[in-house]
């Protein structure tokens, strides 16, 4: 690239343009404004209950595991273990540590931002790791080894609780005051459509209010507020909060701009990326080949990660199959007894590699659904690759109960026992749906299927396969031990809200 004329030397530089009137950012007040103020005081508000909610949590998790050494040693419990001597001086040293390891963990920011359970696990790890150290070096004597270790599991039990507790009441509180994010989206054809089922089948954070699209075609359901050109007009008209870009409508030029004008208006702005730039994510940068070429990795889990996925799979499996076994006889006798035919249903699905392998569950249809479905393709209400029916004429009443509550999954844990599943990954789809796969579809065989995963905390039936392909390669992107905790913590919840289950 050719390098620019130096100025000469009596040139004065260009002065830069004057914003336009309506720029945020010629104002110093902008600061000392309604929304900016009001924005500000709740941010010290939550993230104030949050640190109590926290070094409340320490305590009673700290608390629980006194209680339980006493136990052991059959000694008396009395409610003033926690404010003995040495307990005492634990929790003041290890309250200010837990917020400010917490905080460095992210788990202080935005709603929307904040790592969920796996994150405050990790975060405890680090905090015990902190403690032993300090302990170990001013000669401190924790009398039981066990201490550190049911403190720190006993403490993330309590933390997710009342964080949980805080999510579910804070958001009633701001739903009943009437608070939503007024939302524009900008984009086209039917990446603009995907966009909108998408944050329609959101459940998280405060609630969204979708304004309308600025777009050269209307979207059904939505009001059209203008073409692309219009934009600052539509802006200053409807002063949303933030402005929403389906990127695969947008070279850069156009995307830098939309960016610029919402920027101008104090709105935030949000980019929806296309597949592609999800793949780019994986890219590494080969040098030497005369242009900037990415090779992309194969998003395979191998060596470290999956030794550590696979114990992990193994050791909670056999936990949850022994705790849940009365569950398990108890819901077999009811299906034996509803209707004839197997208790068990193995269902031929596809699984890493592309291999068929059969996923066991609990039988939820009438005997022989299966050769039933041909006759039902023209009820399907599910696009692309998927067969979703809400009323599907084939499943039984008490079928409807364990799908509402996905109790039919869990004879899978045999499935993830036996290496043909994990916990967490992709979901395998039936024969007849991977038949109408595309080849780009296919990078999610690449590891093992899981018995949840982010289609199943993020919307489950109410979304497309096209969706459901995005978050696969979200979860292959991001894989870590504690992604997988916290999709599991949230899967509890989806499950009994019966978020898009049928």
């Amino acid at each position: 690239m050719s390098k620019a004329a130096p100025p000469a030397e009596s040139a004065r530089p260009a002065a830069a343009p004057a914003p336009g009137p309506h720029d945020v950012r010629a104002s110093r007040l902008y600061v000392l404004s309604r929304g900016p103020i009001l924005t500000a005081v709740r941010r010290a508000l939550s993230i104030a209950a949050l640190v109590c909610l926290d070094v409340v949590g320490l305590a009673l998790g700290i608390y629980a595991a006194l209680v339980v050494r006493e136990l052991v040693r059959g000694d008396e419990i009395f409610w003033s273990l926690l404010w003995k001597a040495g307990p005492q001086d634990w929790l003041r040293f290890a309250a200010p540590i837990t917020v400010l390891v917490f905080a460095q963990a992210g788990l202080y920011r935005r709603r929307e931002l904040r790592p969920g359970a796996g994150r405050i696990l990790a975060s405890l790890i680090v905090v015990a790791l902190i403690v032993l150290a300090f302990g170990i070096g001013t000669g401190y004597d924790f009398t039981t080894s066990g201490l550190i270790p049911s403190s720190v599991i006993a403490s993330a039990l309590a933390i997710g609780l009342l964080r949980m507790a805080y999510d579910s009441v804070s958001l009633e509180v701001l739903r009943a005051a009437g608070i939503r994010r007024r939302i524009v989206l900008v984009g086209e054809g039917e990446s603009l459509a995907r966009l909108r089922r998408a944050l329609a089948a959101s459940r998280g954070g405060i609630a969204y209010d979708l304004v309308g699209t600025v777009a050269r075609d209307p979207v059904p359901g939505l009001r059209l507020l203008g073409p692309p050109e219009d934009l600052p007009l539509v802006l200053e008209r409807v002063r949303p909060d933030e402005l929403i870009l389906a990127e695969a409508a947008f070279d850069e030029g156009s995307a830098v701009g939309v960016v610029e004008q919402a920027h101008r208006r104090g709105i935030r702005v949000r980019l929806a990326p296309d597949t592609t730039d999800l793949l780019v994510q994986r890219g590494e940068y080969v040098p030497g080949e005369g242009a900037p070429l990415f090779e992309l990795r194969p998003p395979v889990l191998t060596g470290w990660d999956w030794a550590v996925k696979r114990t992990f799979d193994i050791g909670v499996s056999l936990f949850v199959g022994v705790l849940l076994l009365p569950l398990w006889l108890l819901v077999a006798l009811a299906v034996r007894l509803e209707s004839r035919g197997p208790v068990f249903f193995r269902d031929r699905r596809i699984g890493v590699g592309e291999r068929e392998f059969g996923m066991l569950k609990f039988r939820t249809m009438v005997a022989g659904a299966d050769t039933l479905q041909a006759g039902l393709e023209a009820e399907n209400e599910a696009g692309g690759a998927l067969f979703k029916i809400r009323d599907d004429p084939r499943v039984t009443r008490f079928g409807r109960v364990l799908r509402r509550l996905s109790l039919d999954e869990i004879p899978q844990i045999v499935n993830v026992l036996q290496g043909e599943m994990s916990l967490v990954g992709p979901r395998p789809l039936p024969l007849r749906d991977y038949a109408l796969l595309e080849e780009h579809h296919k990078a999610r065989y690449s590891v093992l299927p899981g018995m949840t995963g982010l289609w199943q905390i993020s919307g489950r039936s109410g979304l497309t396969y096209d969706d459901l392909v995005r978050l696969d390669l979200t979860y292959l992107e991001n894989w870590s031990i504690w992604l997988d905790i916290t999709i599991i913590a949230k899967t509890i919840p989806a499950v009994l809200t019966r978020r898009g289950a049928y």
